[in-house]
């Protein structure tokens, strides 16, 4: 039923697709070697061919993930956003967010980065132990982190995130633990705890490192949240604990829009003319991806959104504080009686707690989100 469909608030991704180093790890759309040039001139090229997808928003949060993104110059990164507030409107509270490496060469940048209007860091640190830092192919140190952490503080970053990875080779608990304090005391606004994982066509993947036990990394995740919303970081969803949520993972997690450009970037866009939902998708190879603007043709496909009640359960139970009904109303344009029945299923299953048209996981349906999302499906 459409008629339920209202305007969501608009995000932008920005993907920036260079990196020192690909990690063992890591299945993103990243590459090694120098980044080529014309790259920023065809993100604002992409962005113009998607304006019409605006439909008189203003841009709410900016995340330029990759890839690397600090790696690019202060003048690129000037260019960008300039070019960005030429043709968008920026919310008052824009939340503009750069993830960045914690290398001597980046965080050189940090300031000049600040300057430029970027107000958030996610800084790549994943480990605070040397020596699981080089099992996991980061090319910065302990130190390093620790330094990058204070000189973004000291340049006036407030706004902060540290990514972290627990379930590394040969870790212990208390070794998980020390990493998660040593975070802490760092006093970012906002830490990312989340489980090593061993996905498809990775180099881990391939050759696949000995891990701690599935008993062994299920305690380290429940010592390590009860850890973080002891020292005043409140989980609002599966692996993100902050005093300051972000406001681009809010808007993923509650189905709202955004618009993706860059190289293998994705988008969600609701088009309220035609009362539909679809997905874009960029040329996922840089090469191509820059020689599409050179020949000036297409480098975005779309597809609609099948199954709107999944999509948006898969993302909104991921919240720990769940959803109201009309939320999901509103999001997908169906009534929440489209979906009754799972939810009566999910609640006999002791999975979800609804009470008063509000939804949300139980502690339960948390530890099983998999299973209680593919009841949706």
């Amino acid at each position: 039923m459409n008629n339920l469909l209202t305007i969501p608030p608009l995000s932008l991704y920005i993907h920036y697709p260079w990196c020192l180093k690909k990690c063992p790890y890591c299945d993103f759309n990243s590459h090694e070697g120098e980044v080529k040039t014309g790259y920023i001139n065809a993100l604002i090229e992409d962005l113009e061919g998607d304006l019409k997808y605006v439909q008189n928003r203003a841009i709410e949060s900016i995340f330029i993930g990759g890839g690397t993104p600090s790696l690019m110059s202060t003048e690129d990164a000037n260019d960008l956003i300039d070019g960005l507030k030429e043709r968008l409107t920026f919310s008052d509270n824009v939340e503009i967010t750069m993830e960045a490496n914690p290398g001597t060469f980046e965080v050189e940048k940090f300031a000049e980065f600040r300057n430029i209007g970027i107000n958030r860091l996610s800084i790549g640190v994943q480990s605070f132990e040397d020596r699981q830092l080089k099992f996991l192919g980061r090319v910065h140190s302990s130190n390093e982190a620790i330094n990058a952490i204070t000189e973004a503080q000291r340049v006036g970053f407030k706004n902060l995130n540290i990514d972290l990875m627990y379930g590394l080779n040969g870790q212990s608990i208390d070794m998980c633990i020390e990493d998660l304090n040593k975070a802490i005391e760092l006093n970012p606004s906002h830490i990312s705890f989340y489980q090593l994982t061993l996905e498809p066509n990775t180099l881990f993947s391939k050759f696949p490192p000995r891990l701690p036990s599935e008993e062994v990394i299920w305690e380290m995740g429940e010592k390590g949240a009860n850890l973080l919303n002891k020292k005043g970081f409140r989980q609002y969803e599966v692996s993100a604990y902050s005093t300051t949520p972000s406001i681009h993972n809010l808007n993923y997690w509650t189905f709202g829009d955004y618009i993706g450009i860059g190289a293998g970037a994705h988008g969600k866009i609701t088009d309220m003319n035609t009362h539909q939902i679809f997905r874009t998708l960029k040329l996922k190879s840089p090469n191509e991806y820059l020689l599409s603007f050179k020949k000036n043709k297409k480098t975005s496909r779309k597809k609609m959104v099948d199954s709107l009640s999944f999509e948006f359960m898969l993302n909104g139970l991921r919240l720990i504080d769940g959803f109201d009904s009309g939320l999901y109303e509103s999001r997908t344009g169906l009534s929440i009686e489209s979906v009754r029945s799972q939810i009566i299923k999910a609640e006999k299953l002791n999975l979800l707690d609804t009470r008063d048209n509000w939804i949300k996981p139980t502690k339960s349906g948390y530890s099983f989100l998999n299973e209680l999302q593919e009841i949706f499906l």
